[in-house]
């Protein structure tokens, strides 16, 4: 009697491209699961499956999955490894509400915000190229967003106190602008501008000499929370609400506000890389991660993952994100744009 042929499974898309612990990899291929469920190996970590067909598997990421490869098991044999970016976790007990701070030397800052009226004994938190953590300022009630100048100070808001506060690389910290309103988002222009984002929707424009300019105002319900500015000189902003088709606004150098992308699920935080392409926190299609819009505003989830809020490029083409309550690392495969696009 003739042996069957062992079925040997065959990866042949796996998507998206990368994910953090309690993100989803969708493994499309043939033979995955033979005659009973399939098995996703991470290492020696398995995934739980959450749909199992021989052609179509949906698999968690687990806690505590390691940076490899990831392998489909049948009853008969393995599939050739398939390479997926897992983010590694380099700091928990965090409460950022928005994206993280890369510093000229590849330092990493985050908050921890609290919620509203609560002080907590430390405010923004450095996570230095070694991935030792430590507190870099306290004091401040409510700790929002974070913004870096060409000399390096480090801009962080309160939208307990409406202040913008400027901190040294030592931690020395000041007041630099106040009366901001409930002060979210924070981003300088390449002429060392900085804007701030009201949670009423306004959005101040702080000129090197301090003075404070009304740039552009949106609907209150959008709210100027997250704010970046884009290789075309415009300014870029979210704002979180209860819809599943939020949308992304952009703003004119003259203050012109405009949709960019609309279709999107409670976005945050953004960044872009050095190809122009925007990267946002929020759901695309019931999906929850990192979404990647490019110049044409086609869309794609470009990274799973469960509560995430901010994101920033580093050094190389390292990625950094933030949930809210820890902080990942991982390899983007691509360059993020210049700080302001003055570098």
């Amino acid at each position: 009697m003739r042996m069957a042929e062992p079925k040997k499974p065959k990866i042949a898309d796996v998507a998206p491209l990368a994910a953090i612990p309690g993100g989803e990899f969708q493994i499309r291929g043939s033979q995955l699961a033979g005659a009973a469920q399939p098995r996703v190996m991470f290492g020696d970590v398995t995934a739980p499956i959450l749909v199992g067909s021989d052609e179509f598997i949906i698999a968690r990421v687990p806690e505590g999955t390691p940076r490899t490869d990831l392998v489909v098991e049948n009853d008969d044999d393995r599939s050739a490894p398939w390479r997926c970016e897992i983010g590694l976790q380099i700091a928990d007990s965090l409460h950022p509400v928005s994206s993280p701070l890369v510093d000229f030397q590849g330092n990493v800052y985050t908050t921890f915000s609290g919620s509203r009226g609560q002080k907590t004994p430390v405010s923004v938190f450095k996570i230095d190229t070694n991935g030792n953590m430590r507190p870099f300022l306290s004091d401040l009630m409510n700790a929002t967003a974070l913004a870096i100048d060409r000399e390096g100070q480090i801009y962080v808001t309160s939208r307990y106190d409406g202040i913008v506060y400027q901190a040294t690389p030592k931690g020395h910290m000041s007041v630099y602008v106040e009366g901001m309103g409930v002060a979210t988002g924070l981003a300088f222009d390449a002429e060392e501008n900085l804007y701030v984002g009201d949670r009423s929707g306004t959005i101040f424009k702080v000129g090197r000499n301090r003075q404070i300019y009304v740039f552009a105002a949106v609907e209150p319900s959008i709210a100027a929370y997250h704010i970046s500015f884009g290789p075309d000189g415009y300014l870029y902003l979210t704002g979180p609400t209860t819809s599943s088709f939020d949308c992304v606004q952009r703003i004119s150098p003259a203050g012109e506000v405009e949709v960019f992308y609309r279709g999107l699920g409670r976005p945050q935080g953004l960044a872009f890389d050095n190809e122009g392409r925007l990267y946002v926190a929020a759901s695309l299609g019931g999906r929850r991660g990192i979404v990647r819009i490019a110049p044409d505003r086609s869309a794609d989830l470009f990274l799973s993952g469960p509560n995430i809020v901010g994101l920033a490029f580093g050094h190389s083409t390292r990625m950094f994100v933030t949930t809210t309550g820890a902080l990942y690392r991982l390899d983007a495969g691509v360059h993020g744009l210049p700080m302001r696009n003055m570098e």
